[in-house]
C-alpha cells in the first residue's frame, strides 16, 4: 500500500513542481560550473547501495573537503544553494529515487557506508526498510548544521549525539510503521518547512 502511495505522490510531485524544478535547476547552473543534481552513493534497504540525488548546492567536489555541512556559512555552499538549503528543496531530487524504488517518501534518512558501518545491531534495523526522504530524525533536526556549527569538534558531536539519536528515532517508525504514521510524518515536515 505504502509502495502504491510512494509512486503517486512522487510521480504527482514531479508533474506539478515540474515548473519550478526547471526554474532552479537553471538557476544552479547559471550560478556555479556543474550539474544540475549532486549524486552520492548512500546505503538502502538491505544494506545495498544506492545513488541518491540531490539538486546540488554546493560546489563541484565539496565533498571531497568532507562529508559534513557544518553551517549555512559554508564556503563551499553556493548563493542559490543557501536558499535550496533553506527550504529544504535540494531534496526534491529525491522523488526521482522514490519512482525508482530506491527510497519511499518516508522512512529513515540513508546514510554514507563510513557512518552505517559504525552502527551497532540495533541500530543496523534501519535498514530493514527502504530508507526516506522524511522521517522523525528530519522534522526534529531540520537545523541539524546549526547543532554542528556549535560543537568544537562537529563530527564527533555527530557520531556520538546526534546519530544515534536519529536512529533511536528511526527505529520508533519501523516499529509503528503504519499508513496513519506515514502520512502524519509528510504533514508534519510540510508543517516543520513553512515554520
Amino acid at each position: 500500500m505504502i509502495r502504491f502511495f510512494d509512486i503517486i505522490f512522487s510521480l504527482l510531485g514531479l508533474i506539478i513542481l515540474f515548473p519550478f524544478l526547471l526554474i532552479l535547476s537553471v538557476a544552479i547552473v547559471i550560478e556555479s560550473k556543474g550539474g544540475v543534481f549532486y549524486k552520492q552513493t548512500r546505503v538502502g534497504k538491505n544494506g545495498i547501495d544506492f545513488k541518491l540525488y540531490k539538486f546540488r548546492s554546493m560546489t563541484v567536489g565539496a565533498d571531497k573537503k568532507g562529508l559534513l555541512t557544518i553551517s549555512e556559512t559554508d564556503s563551499r555552499i553556493t548563493k542559490v544553494g543557501k536558499f535550496i538549503r533553506k527550504y529544504k528543496l535540494d531534496e526534491f531530487a529525491q522523488l526521482l529515487n522514490v519512482l525508482k524504488g530506491d527510497m519511499s517518501l518516508v522512512g529513515p534518512r540513508p546514510e554514507v557506508r563510513k557512518y552505517v558501518d559504525m552502527y551497532n545491531n540495533e541500530q543496523k534495523k534501519v535498514l530493514s526498510i527502504k530508507p526516506g526522504i522524511t522521517d522523525y530524525a528530519s522534522i526534529e533536526y531540520k537545523d541539524e548544521n546549526k547543532i554542528l556549527a556549535k560543537s568544537n569538534n562537529p563530527e564527533k558531536t555527530y557520531i556520538e549525539e546526534v546519530m544515534p539519536h536519529k536512529l533511536q528515532l528511526n527505529i520508533k517508525f519501523i516499529n509503528d510503521k503504519t499508513v496513519v504514521n506515514y502520512f502524519k510524518i509528510i504533514f508534519l515536515t510540510i508543517a516543520k518547512i513553512f515554520v
